[in-house]
């Protein structure tokens, strides 16, 4: 109980902050874009004003001129993406902020609510408020370099560009549980064999985290067909829980949930080696790259009934009234890595060094198990060949945006409880 009342007041503060922006309902968007925006478009050749074939010689010019490009980014390896950039492209500095994905959401919003347009490009996950509260209210503009947009399926580049896809996975220890998981249906995770031994991100603290643990709710029929092939009985629920989605936040909660504020913490306390005990983690399939760099051995629990990876994609575009707009439209070309990459191509770790990280350019530092690129045309990091093979679920942005308060408010509710 102290603990999770103490993960609930670390997250209060963000939830006051995120009313605004997570708002069930918040449907009207302006109709048209406001005009100094529509001003600088057409001078950008952005938005309606992008006709699809793009001039790659005068937007690299363009973008040296302009000299620098201010990125807001939810994750800490953009330091490695923009030191590569300023190696390939000298005489663009890229100024960057490490912001986590609330924060991303958050700065930009209040800034240009000031009208301040400080950022050139914005990337991060959160699907619900990136669609609806950014793009939606015209704060970013989609930009697709056309040399990669038959290589991009429609749903990952539109309505805004996905520069990565990552997985939302449950892991389990090797060493403690052998090579066959413990496990193989998610509502065993809420019964008393596996009480106070469930290890999760805190979700208030990470829209990667809050995606794939909404995800679950909004597949409330899944969820209830699963209960019925574990137990074989119809769920009962509990009073005042809408569907058997809910009501697996519900019995999770109340199993003595383990919440922490870190995935790195989450991934640590499934895969550390010498453990007789371990707890199983709900939480990022990239932590699985743990296993080489920290000598973990967590592994994904396959088969899972209903559902073994929640894909929640990464964003990037362009910010509205950007100042640096071409060095924001060459950095977003670089996100995705080399043209010339095909399946076939053989890319070997370490990713981020040397030929490979020439070929994977700014997708370097994101390459390994658990993540794969839109392209259709990377080959997926070594490690990570079973992405194919998992059940997957694909977050929402609508359920997020539209739904996403009222599983919020229930989970902070049964978190106290």
């Amino acid at each position: 109980m102290t603990k999770k009342l103490l993960v609930l007041f670390l997250g209060i503060s963000f939830v006051f902050n995120a009313v605004s922006l997570f708002a069930a309902g918040a449907k009207e968007t302006a109709k048209d874009y406001p005009p100094e925006m529509m001003a600088w478009m057409k001078t950008a050749k952005l938005g309606p004003y992008d006709k699809g074939k793009q001039d790659w010689e005068e937007i690299k010019k363009l973008a040296k001129e302009e000299g620098e490009v201010v990125v807001y980014s939810s994750s800490s390896r953009i330091a490695k993406v923009a030191a590569t950039f300023e190696k390939k492209y000298p005489g663009i500095k890229v100024t960057y902020f490490d912001l986590g994905s609330v924060g991303t959401v958050e700065k930009t919003i209040q800034e240009q609510n000031a009208n301040l347009f400080n950022a050139d490009v914005i990337t991060t996950g959160g699907s619900g408020q990136v669609i609806h509260e950014l793009l939606g209210k015209y704060r970013l503009v989609n930009f697709v370099p056309d040399m990669y947009k038959s290589q991009i399926p429609k749903e990952l580049r539109e309505p805004l560009l996905a520069r990565i896809v990552e997985g939302y996975v449950f892991m389990y220890n090797t060493e403690a549980y052998g090579n066959k998981p413990p496990i193989h249906n998610v509502w065993e995770l809420t019964q008393d064999k596996w009480k106070g031994k469930i290890v999760v991100k805190n979700p208030m603290k990470s829209l990667s985290n809050k995606m794939g643990l909404w995800t679950m709710v909004q597949h409330a029929d899944e969820f209830a067909k699963a209960y019925k092939d574990l137990t074989g009985k119809e769920i009962v629920l509990h009073k005042g829980v809408p569907d058997a989605g809910y009501e697996f936040l519900y019995r999770l909660l109340h199993n003595d949930l383990i919440i922490l504020n870190s995935g790195s913490k989450v991934a640590k306390a499934s895969g550390e080696k010498g453990q007789k005990n371990p707890p199983i983690a709900i939480t990022g399939y990239t932590y699985i790259r743990y296993n080489e760099s920290k000598g973990y051995v967590n592994a994904v629990i396959t088969p899972m009934d209903p559902v073994e990876n929640i894909i929640t994609p990464v964003y990037t575009g362009i910010a509205r009234q950007a100042k640096h707009p071409n060095a924001a439209k060459l950095f977003t070309a670089y996100e995705l890595g080399d043209i010339s990459i095909t399946k076939k191509t053989v890319i070997n770790p370490p990713y981020t060094e040397g030929k490979s990280s020439e070929l994977l350019q700014g997708l370097a530092p994101y390459y390994e198990p658990g993540s794969k690129s839109p392209r259709t045309t990377v080959p997926l990091a070594k490690g990570g060949e079973q992405w194919y093979d998992l059940k997957s679920w694909t977050v929402d942005p609508d359920f997020m945006w539209y739904e996403g308060l009222k599983v919020q408010d229930f989970w902070i509710q049964e978190a106290g409880n």
